[in-house]
């Protein structure tokens, strides 16, 4: 590999909201022009206006074209040409216009080779709209860009907590419904390909959440856990994917069995943001998997009530920035080793312990809570 700094697009997102602020403080730190290489998506217009405004730190050169980025040096590309009317804190068409037109040019650029990995600013989806298309969010818009038909997951990250959940925004009414065997070894499978090809993680293991409370001691809290999310475990185990649980949520946060398991997959939505928001309230990032682009974010809206006053804490942007420049080198790493196999100098003994050891999350419809199975390495 060579030793080019990772070139680094960030659209600058919502451009009422606290997108630019992030991006002049996090920059403002000397050592991250020396991690990598920013090109920004944006408007050179609107950037002045945010730095002289709020008296904000860093310079940055204006480039017409990706082609043109210059390492050591805060690069804004000129992806907004119309005029954009500032408006702090507040949500216009025309804020949320120009949010949705940067992250447009940067998908193209990408489908160019012209960057490395993207950082998305903030954006509100009820006023980003083009030609009257309503935004879908970030991830399914990349999906439609790039995915060629793929599905991919998104993932909260911060300190020793990776998590994603089944049914994702799914109304809460209709999540039982909508949890299925397909759907969970679906997703917790995608999480173990993350988890090993963009965090370099060679064994992963997975803890599965239970949808219902105290699914071992009532049984009339619910029947997933039996007819659904068990089997599950049972068909991940059988593609040798170390998935556990079913775990009840309050338990396994509670008392941090967490903190012993590579990454977490919820049910539902909330069954994963409120642990994590409560956990990490400062470095939290979203990572989206399974898409051939490495796209993470702060995990912070344009929180257009503090937007202009100075008071943005940029800590989750600039963690985005750092795991978007650690995936890229782990991708890199574990695609240039399976390419590369180093060849076998002796036959592998099967360990017939595996049975046993996927056969743990069987036991848990009638065994006491076991939040840490034993894994023979």
């Amino acid at each position: 590999m060579d030793n080019q700094k990772v070139r680094v697009a960030i659209t600058h997102g919502d451009t009422n909201g606290i997108g630019y602020e992030l991006i002049f403080k996090t920059f403002a730190e000397p050592e991250m022009l020396e991690l990598c290489t920013p090109i920004i998506y944006g408007s050179p217009k609107v950037a002045a206006y945010y730095r002289k405004a709020m008296n904000l730190p860093g310079q940055f050169s204006i480039i017409q074209q990706a082609e043109d980025v210059q390492d050591g040096r805060i690069n804004l590309l000129a992806a907004v040409d119309d005029e954009v009317k500032v408006d702090m804190g507040m949500p216009t068409a025309d804020s949320g216009l120009a949010a949705v037109k940067a992250l447009d040019r940067a998908m193209t650029d990408y489908r160019a080779g012209l960057y490395d990995v993207l950082v998305t600013g903030p954006i509100n989806n009820a006023n980003a709209q083009m030609d009257n298309y309503p935004f879908p969010g970030h991830r399914n818009y990349i999906e439609t860009c790039l995915g060629e038909g793929k599905k991919g997951l998104s993932m909260l990250i911060g300190g020793d907590l990776r998590i994603a959940s089944v049914t994702e925004k799914t109304p809460l009414k209709d999540v039982p419904a909508a949890i299925s065997l397909e759907a969970i070894v679906e997703k917790v499978t995608l999480m173990q390909q993350t988890l090993k090809r963009d965090f370099y993680i060679s064994n992963p293991r997975i803890a599965v959440l239970a949808l219902n409370p105290k699914t071992n001691e009532d049984s009339s809290c619910g029947t997933e856990e039996r007819e659904i999310i068990i089997p599950a475990i049972d068909a991940l185990a059988e593609k040798g994917v170390q998935a556990f649980g079913p775990y009840a949520t309050d338990e396994f946060f509670g008392k941090g069995y967490f903190r012993d398991f590579d990454g977490v997959m919820a049910m539902y939505h909330d069954q994963a943001t409120t642990p994590f928001h409560s956990l990490y309230t400062e470095d939290g990032v979203v990572f989206t998997a399974g898409m051939p682009i490495i796209r993470t974010a702060a995990d912070v809206t344009p929180e257009f009530c503090i937007a202009g006053v100075g008071e943005a804490d940029e800590t989750s942007f600039r963690h985005a920035v750092y795991l978007a420049v650690d995936a890229y080198h782990h991708r890199n790493e574990y695609d240039e080793a399976r390419e590369n196999p180093l060849p076998k100098l002796y036959r592998e003994k099967r360990d017939e312990s595996e049975k046993v050891r996927f056969s743990i999350p069987k036991k848990h419809s009638n065994a006491p809570f076991n939040p840490k199975p034993e894994v023979k390495s």
